[in-house]
């Protein structure tokens, strides 16, 4: 069967575009029709060989965007009245994740069994999590699958969001810090054996600072296969420790605490619970389920733990924001603001404005400790490899002084 790339357009007037196989064109119009689009052009693939194996543990990752993609695209189509399995016939047929497309088959199989929707999706959880699959539900028994969808979408985006900026305050003390080894490493590994060599062939006394670094020179030149292996057992060693409860707990703990990053820690853990609850929330979720799976998100152990914390107070008829100003993780003004979204019968609203506030302020923290952390590392590197330069050059200065 050959592939055709199809575009049409809805009931309402959207434009859509996606591959289906098919005998021939006319094959390809007949099902849009049945789908309810009227074809606006239908072209066949190019041919080509086609090589594609399959190796296991090798499938494509299904990425976040490539979810965001999917969800507003079936948001439009249930939006435009297209039956629930035509929709995810047309999405799976041109999706180009081989392991969302094989995913979105095997859901549409489920759903076609009898299965609801979001049972269908909760059997794939390393594609749709317990976040996407209550939602998801909530919409089908509220009858407004559409919105919650697009409500998905925006929430997803936000997460990749602050997930990139993350990343991006990362990166570059992560390469500032590389280099800085890599440069030291090579200087004490090549570099000052030679210079060893000429003052030793020269005779006298040397400084103290030359002395110091041409012993750790000679120390990390005959160890060198040790410590290498000593820091991929440190690594090894800390992972395999952060494993454990007791581990991560501390390390969690240490890490909120952190001089620089715990504070940024804080603020994004504070964005993400906000966000993610104000969602389930305003989506009809009960919010004692949806206590339990924003805790299960979370990310950070005493974050889970307070959030637990305040599952429970609830359940014995407190409000939250009690358990919450007794934890000590969240800021007061987020317990305030919280309560007065209790009072006011408005909490997913007040989440929202939480959750929009902390972004920026993740925006600002993120700028601030790159701006700080900038000229910490430049003067590290130059201290570093400055002062190994003149400890090497400290006796040719000298001897200059003597022959002068």
């Amino acid at each position: 069967m050959a592939k055709f790339s199809w575009e049409a357009k809805s009931r309402t007037g959207s434009v859509q575009k996606g591959v289906m196989e098919a005998a021939n064109a006319g094959l390809v119009e007949n099902q849009l029709k049945r789908y309810g689009f009227s074809a606006i052009s239908v072209k066949e693939e190019g041919k080509g060989l086609s090589m594609e194996i399959k190796l296991p543990g090798f499938a494509p990752k299904v990425q976040a965007k490539d979810i965001v993609v999917f969800t507003r695209q079936f948001a439009t189509m249930i939006d435009s009245g297209l039956p629930l399995v035509q929709c995810l016939d047309i999405l799976s047929s041109q999706q180009e994740n081989k392991t969302l497309k094989e995913v979105l088959l095997k859901v549409k199989e489920t759903v076609e069994g009898g299965s609801t929707f979001a049972d269908a999706l909760a059997k794939h959880p390393k594609v749709f999590d317990r976040l996407y699959v209550n939602l998801v539900a909530a919409g089908e028994v509220g009858g407004i699958l559409d919105t919650i969808l697009n409500r998905l979408a925006a929430y997803i985006e936000k997460a990749m969001k602050l997930k990139k900026q993350i990343k991006g305050a990362m990166v570059y003390p992560t390469t500032i810090m590389s280099i800085a080894v890599i440069v030291v490493g090579v200087i004490l590994v090549f570099v000052i054996p030679t210079f060893a060599k000429m003052f030793a062939d020269f005779g006298g006394d040397l400084p103290g600072p030359t002395k110091f670094v041409i012993a750790l020179s000679n120390f990390v030149v005959k160890y060198i296969l040790l410590i290498v292996g000593l820091i991929f057992a440190s690594i090894f060693g800390v992972k395999k420790y952060y494993s454990t409860p007791k581990g991560k707990k501390l390390i969690d703990k240490m890490a909120l605490k952190a001089p620089i990053a715990g504070p940024l820690i804080r603020k994004v853990a504070v964005a993400k619970f906000t966000r993610t609850l104000g969602t389930m929330i305003s989506s009809g979720v009960p919010i004692m389920d949806g206590l339990e799976i924003v805790a299960k998100t979370a990310g950070n152990t005493v974050v889970e733990e307070a959030i637990f914390k305040v599952r429970q107070a609830i359940s014995e008829g407190k409000t939250m924001a009690e358990p919450l100003q007794e934890c000590g993780v969240f800021p007061p003004m987020v317990v305030q603001m919280i309560s007065v979204g209790e009072a006011t019968g408005a909490m997913d609203a007040m989440l929202s404005k939480i959750a929009d506030f902390y972004d920026d302020e993740v925006d600002d923290a993120v700028s601030a400790m790159t701006a700080m952390m900038e000229p910490l590392l430049m003067v590290f590197l130059g201290t570093a490899v400055g002062g190994l330069v003149i400890a090497m050059y400290l006796p040719i200065f000298k001897l200059a002084s003597t022959v002068g």
